[in-house]
């Protein structure tokens, strides 16, 4: 999924110019474990193999005021209203999440912990962190679909969060495990997206530059035009705000072919 020889920007503990390894949390356990370059778990194809490759592509870029989300949106049919297909979703107010893979899963996992978190603040008088919020979200994906009884979840989730660790980035897939990333992509166009996220992505990088780069990548990676309707942005900095179709138009350039649909 990523590009040969350099290093992955999910969570890497680098020294100097050498990886150290990746930090992945199994959702049953509260640290993280170090797999060493040399493990097998450290492999692209091991560590990476439940991701959902053949979803939409979404993307998710942290920087040190926010984190921005930009998703594509497949519209089957032009009858069908665009504003009806939610590919990013509102968790809490400091928390938001783009999908990739079977999106009535996503949504019954998102509702999941909609409701999760009100308890939290509801319980404790505080929001829940994101961190805990991915965790518990990984923990729906072990116990698989309860009420039917038939498979696991099959989506993958990239979730955006600010709390009082600031702004976060986390990546989840159907295995139940949770990895913190600088910036990710999932999805069809994932395995371009991320050479290139891996290519422009630094941690100076400011919130506005972000929105630019993801939906910059978007474009590259998508089979059809991107117009308002087929993209959705969201950045959660520190409240989570999705993009209107204007706020998109507002983000493309003079070369654009969507500034013509006077959205």
């Amino acid at each position: 999924m990523f590009a040969s020889g350099r290093p992955t920007y999910c969570n890497v503990l680098p020294t100097g110019d050498k990886v150290l390894g990746l930090v992945v949390r199994a959702a049953n356990h509260d640290s993280g474990t170090v797999v060493p370059p040399e493990s097998p778990q450290n492999n692209n194809s091991a560590t990476l193999e439940t991701d959902t490759p053949l979803g939409s592509t979404a993307l998710g870029l942290k920087t040190k005021e926010g984190v921005v989300l930009a998703v594509e949106k497949r519209i089957a049919s032009p009858l069908l209203e665009p504003s009806s297909v939610e590919k990013i979703m509102q968790i809490d107010d400091h928390i938001g999440c783009a999908m990739s893979g079977l999106i009535a899963d996503a949504h019954k996992l998102v509702k999941h912990e909609r409701v999760n978190t009100k308890s939290h603040r509801f319980s404790y008088g505080k929001p829940m962190t994101v961190e805990s919020t991915t965790q518990a979200l990984a923990l729906r994906f072990g116990d698989g679909d309860e009420e039917s009884m038939s498979r696991p979840f099959g989506v993958s989730l990239l979730v955006a969060g600010h709390d009082e660790n600031g702004p976060s980035l986390y990546y989840t897939d159907p295995s139940g495990t949770f990895w913190q990333c600088n910036a990710k992509a999932i999805g069809s166009g994932s395995e371009r997206a991320d050479s290139s996220l891996q290519e422009q992505y630094n941690k100076d990088i400011t919130l506005e530059e972000a929105e630019t780069i993801t939906l910059t990548i978007l474009k590259q990676v998508i089979e059809e035009k991107v117009t308002p309707n087929n993209v959705d942005i969201a950045k959660v900095a520190p409240i989570y705000h999705l993009y209107t179709p204007s706020e998109v138009v507002r983000l493309g350039t003079e070369d654009d072919v969507w500034l013509a649909y006077g959205v």
